[in-house]
């Protein structure tokens, strides 16, 4: 599997990490810390030099309860980072955004991929990436994040999911995306309960098998906190586990915070694979 935008090539042959930067004041997880574009800058070479291939950078909060964001606020935060990025890396890099206008005009300014939790639904947002002709990730969330976490309801989990980024995937390709450069996220703490998101972890190769690759996003989600009872800063290991299983069931890009850890546990799993 690759990914294409224009010249540049990203083989997915071996998993990639994705590391977060919300440049954002209230990220459930590192709010504020990367609000200015040299702290943005300089998070975004450490997490380069620890190992990540791809820089995910985010101007809007979507934790659970999260208030909207103004398009000039969110166009004010992302758009100065991805250009001075630009100017300062070579790196794949990913907005993670709804809203059709900062697509645009992220990918004008450099960006490579389109991440968007909502899956093209926004008002012009399918016809902004179709016209950017850039990678694509389709989220499922189900809800929105003021009240996704609610009462998450569901028959079955892994086939609604499925139906829904088979049925994306489709109406993206139909439009004009090109196959190849779609990428799939299941969607981890976005209307989902501790058993749904489990469920949807152990069936991750499941929906490789859809032929997309799949991106996974579970870097210190609440299904850890709620399982061993801990806080955002005793996630670690539970999400090094979660992103070790990603990985083992194919997953070919890991989103997460904390890169040089997940990266560890990618190189051990890639030793292992040298012996099958």
């Amino acid at each position: 599997m690759i990914l294409t935008n224009g010249k540049k090539i990203l083989n997915l042959e071996h998993p990639k990490i994705m590391g977060i930067l919300n440049v954002t004041p209230d990220s459930f997880s590192d709010g504020g810390q990367y609000a200015h574009i040299e702290q943005a800058v300089s998070r975004a070479k450490e997490m380069i030099e620890q190992g990540a291939t791809i820089i995910d950078i985010g101007g809007e909060s979507t934790r659970p309860g999260a208030s909207d964001v103004l398009l000039n606020e969110e166009l004010e935060r992302v758009i100065p980072v991805i250009d001075a990025i630009k100017k300062e890396l070579d790196c794949w890099i990913s907005v993670d955004t709804s809203k059709a206008e900062v697509m645009t005009e992220a990918v004008q300014s450099g960006a490579d991929i389109i991440n968007d939790i909502r899956a093209l639904r926004e008002e012009g947002a399918l016809k902004a990436a179709v016209d950017a002709g850039v990678p694509v990730c389709l989220m499922h969330m189900q809800g929105q994040p003021r009240s996704m976490q609610t009462a998450p309801d569901y028959q079955d989990v892994v086939a609604e999911v499925k139906t829904f980024l088979m049925d994306r995937s489709k109406t993206c390709i139909d439009a004009g995306i090109k196959a190849e450069n779609i990428i799939l996220d299941l969607g981890f703490g976005f209307g989902k309960s501790l058993q749904h998101n489990f469920e949807l972890l152990n069936a991750t190769q499941e929906f490789m098998a859809l032929g997309f690759p799949v991106l996974t996003g579970v870097s210190r989600k609440s299904m850890f906190g709620q399982l061993l009872n801990r806080d955002i800063n005793g996630r670690l290991a539970g999400s090094l586990a979660g992103a070790m299983i990603a990985m083992q069931q194919g997953s070919k890009i890991i989103r997460v915070h904390d890169v040089a850890e997940t990266v560890d546990v990618m190189k051990v799993l890639k030793q292992i694979d040298t012996f099958n």
